[in-house]
């Protein structure tokens, strides 16, 4: 009897719940091996990392403790490149790891590349230690500006968590479109006023053409002083799948069919931040609520191959947008499965709470996968907006 081995690259949201799901599903078995490699020994909580900013403390959540008892292997270290054609990854330049097939789930990063200056002076939210650098350059800063660039909801996020904790210091919100442009009116008002009662200083319309060592310049040539810059507009995956020769998207991501397999290398599945997965709506953005179960999906996909069986399509409906503003204010936009909005959102201390048990929900949803693998597989499949998109 020969052994099947998946590689799982990368512990974020999708990542893990695959190698749960599939160790899971596979426990006892000698014919499945299931192994997850990621830089890090502890789990990064994407959803906080704003906090780890601010200088916030965070629950500390190992992946190895998480796996034991379930048969998978964890290896750390950073993935420096992948041949399909060999069906191998090297780990840390010296060591290759054998796949059979493979879950891509490296996930996307801040896009620095595109406006100059942003690599070498900005400061971004990609891990713990990036948001543990702008922290202590924070806590330094006796008075000034810090310069938040792009305001989507990372952005507003971030700006309002500086604004509270640091009320010494002006925030400036950048960007092109308005904060909350997506919510309805009712939601969108609140996000305003809290910004505006953070002191949060927005700027629509904007656009940032260089950063510079102590300052930004937008296009027009102004140019606004500023002791920090965060930037958080825009994403891109990891170079690596487009240097393999995955066939990717302009954003690098791994295009994949229906079932999340990538279209050039069928033994491949992409999932999360790090695939391009088309809905009846559009290309699916990165979120914790849709990251979770292309992972979860993708194990079920390759365990119904291995047993004979076609894989099914993926179907995602996005349920709401929670946006923190401070520590004790939120707004929670609900929506209909395309992502726009509906008529009913959440807002202050009660949708601060429910975007607290939305983002600790995770971790003991991966435990609770761990002894009930089927636990994992129900999310909103989207209705008509995704029946029969491809």
């Amino acid at each position: 009897m020969t052994t099947h081995k998946v590689l799982v690259l990368g512990a974020g949201y999708a990542g893990t719940a695959a190698a749960i799901q599939l160790a899971a599903r596979t426990k006892g078995r000698d014919d499945v091996e299931v192994t997850l490699v990621n830089a890090h020994e502890m789990f990064t909580e994407r959803l906080r990392l704003h906090l780890t900013a601010t200088g916030q403390q965070v629950a500390e959540l190992s992946i190895p403790e998480l796996l034991d008892g379930t048969g998978a292997r964890f290896v750390r270290g950073w993935v420096t490149a992948l041949d399909p054609d060999t069906r191998t990854v090297r780990v840390d330049d010296d060591r290759v790891l054998r796949y059979d097939t493979l879950v891509y789930a490296l996930g996307g990063v801040a896009d620095s590349v595109t406006v100059p200056g942003v690599e070498e002076h900005a400061h971004t939210l990609n891990s713990p230690e990036d948001a543990e650098v702008l922290a202590g350059r924070l806590a330094r800063l006796e008075q000034g500006t810090v310069v938040v660039a792009g305001n989507g909801l990372t952005g507003v996020e971030s700006a309002a968590e500086i604004a509270e904790q640091h009320p010494r210091l002006r925030v400036v919100l950048l960007g092109r479109g308005e904060p909350g442009a997506t919510m309805n009116h009712k939601a969108r008002a609140h996000l305003h006023a809290a910004l505006e009662r953070l002191g949060v200083e927005v700027r629509t319309g904007v656009e940032v053409t260089k950063v510079l060592p102590d300052a930004v310049e937008l296009a027009g040539g102004e140019t606004i002083p500023a002791g920090a810059v965060l930037w958080t507009s825009g994403t891109r995956a990891a170079p690596l799948a487009a240097a393999a020769g995955l066939a990717v998207d302009d954003r690098g991501r791994v295009i994949t069919d229906a079932t999340l397999r990538s279209v050039s290398h069928p033994d491949v599945h992409a999932v999360g931040d790090a695939a391009a997965i088309s809905q009846g709506y559009g290309v699916l953005h990165g979120t914790c609520q849709s990251g979770m179960p292309t992972g979860v999906h993708a194990a079920v996909s390759i365990l119904r191959a291995l047993a004979g069986e076609e894989p099914k399509p993926f179907r995602f409906g996005y349920y709401h947008t929670p946006v923190s503003l401070g520590r004790h204010d939120t707004v929670v936009q609900f929506t209909h499965p395309d992502d726009s909005p509906r008529r009913i959102c959440l807002t202050g201390r009660l949708a601060a709470r429910y975007k607290e048990a939305v983002t600790a929900s995770p971790w003991p949803t991966y435990l609770r996968m761990k002894k009930m693998p089927a636990s994992g597989a129900f999310w909103p499949r989207g209705g008509r907006f995704t029946r029969g998109a491809r």
